[in-house]
């Protein structure tokens, strides 16, 4: 509980009220003139120290508030300044990573493109074609006699042992693929 010192004692806060505030203070006579005399009653309002007090807490409380206002006021350029800069580096650092997941996605169609099921029958389609089309040279050189036959068996032997490798795994590969 709050107590106000006034006249030599005293008062409760829970006891405040201006009447019995007046009456501890003032004499009869002096009520009646308050009554009439709107000044004397402000100034004798404005002398109490509960109101003084009030008044100071308002005070002090308001100029508090204005400081707060004129820091924060100081503070607006910085505070807009960064947010500037926030918004820069998160729309540079927004669009690279755009670009880079662009980069990444398009790398990684291409992958998916590169080893599809289909891709890797026509690869391994052309590499038996064009196996076959190195033994069908290598045997037009043994009859224009430009290779000598040990070479000539020695290097179709291996090409016709790719080239039929390649035939078994591109016929296993289609039949698991449509099957």
């Amino acid at each position: 509980m709050l107590m106000y010192w006034l006249k030599d004692k005293f008062i409760a806060r829970d006891s405040f009220s201006l009447p019995s505030l007046l009456f501890n203070v003032v004499s009869v006579d002096e009520l009646r003139n308050l009554l009439s005399d709107k000044d004397a009653y402000q100034n004798l309002l404005y002398s109490l120290e509960p109101i003084k007090t009030q008044i100071r807490v308002r005070d002090e409380l308001r100029n508090e508030t204005l400081q707060l206002a004129r820091e924060n006021l100081e503070k607006e350029p910085r505070i807009m300044e960064l947010r500037n800069q926030c918004r820069i580096i998160r729309t540079t650092e927004l669009a690279t990573a755009q670009e880079k997941l662009h980069d990444l996605e398009r790398n990684k169609g291409e992958t998916l493109k590169y080893y599809s099921p289909s891709s890797l029958l026509h690869r391994l389609q052309d590499a038996m074609n064009q196996t076959d089309e190195e033994s069908e040279a290598l045997h037009r050189q043994l009859l224009d006699r430009e290779i000598d036959l040990p070479t000539f068996v020695q290097k179709y032997k291996k090409l016709r042992n790719t080239y039929h490798k390649r035939a078994l795994t591109y016929l296993a590969a289609k039949t698991s693929a449509s099957g």
